[in-house]
């Protein structure tokens, strides 16, 4: 059975700024990538644009595409090893609800939850765990693929906070993955953080601390508990 990981984007676009080179890069690796757009904003007309932009976008990104259901729904319908989302702490309300959403339904799953690995946009990862590294090639075609999304990037050019975050993130993932004081060098021009908080005996305990392996994203969870990680304050 191939392999599901399920995005949940608050916003049509944030499937391409949360985490984008995570999910291509599990993508190159075998896995069906499922996008769930839990809202499309604005009036009929503006749903209707963005609406068509997010299915050019999630082509170009050879993503697969939900609209129109809930996140609990989505997870019983395509089964996800990982679900990625946006942190309960982002400070947008609607990606702290739709992160709220997905530790809720990850709950639910009793003994076979997903993975839930989450992103920051708006606030911060107090405790990032895994770090996805790329290079120029990758950061064009998320570039490219953001591109459908013309309305907002007319509004707000997020394609600069893209490649801005990525620059940032690659040079500050060692040290806030293994320890301040970690080598640096060499390393990926580019990089994702995101935390990973594993669903284990009823408790949420952190990932271990590592670059991802696309062909083995999974490892065992560390003995961390991150039960405060994933409410909001």
């Amino acid at each position: 059975m191939t392999p599901t990981v399920l995005h949940l984007a608050p916003h049509p676009d944030d499937e391409l700024i949360g985490a984008p080179a995570t999910l291509m890069a599990l993508r190159d690796a075998g896995w069906r990538v499922v996008n769930l757009a839990c809202g499309l904003g604005g009036d009929a007309a503006a749903r209707r644009r963005r609406g068509a932009e997010l299915r050019e976008a999630c082509r170009r990104a050879g993503f697969e595409l939900l609209t129109e259901t809930t996140v609990a729904a989505a997870l019983d319908a395509v089964d996800p090893a990982i679900v990625v989302s946006p942190g309960p702490r982002d400070r947008h309300p609607a990606h702290e609800r739709v992160a709220a959403q997905a530790r809720a339904a990850i709950e639910a799953r009793g003994e076979r939850p997903p993975r839930w690995w989450s992103w920051s946009l708006w606030g911060w990862l107090e405790r990032p765990t895994l770090a996805t590294g790329f290079g120029e090639e990758r950061l064009g075609e998320i570039l490219a693929a953001l591109a459908a999304h013309r309305g907002q990037l007319a509004r707000n050019d997020y394609r600069r906070l893209v490649r801005g975050r990525a620059e940032a993130a690659a040079c500050l993932a060692p040290e806030l993955l293994f320890g301040f004081g970690a080598a640096t060098q060499p390393g990926p021009p580019h990089a994702e953080l995101l935390a990973e908080l594993v669903r284990v005996d009823g408790a949420w305990r952190l990932g271990a601390p590592r670059w991802l392996d696309p062909a083995h994203p999974l490892a065992p969870a560390t003995g961390t508990e991150a039960g405060r990680l994933v409410s909001r304050v």
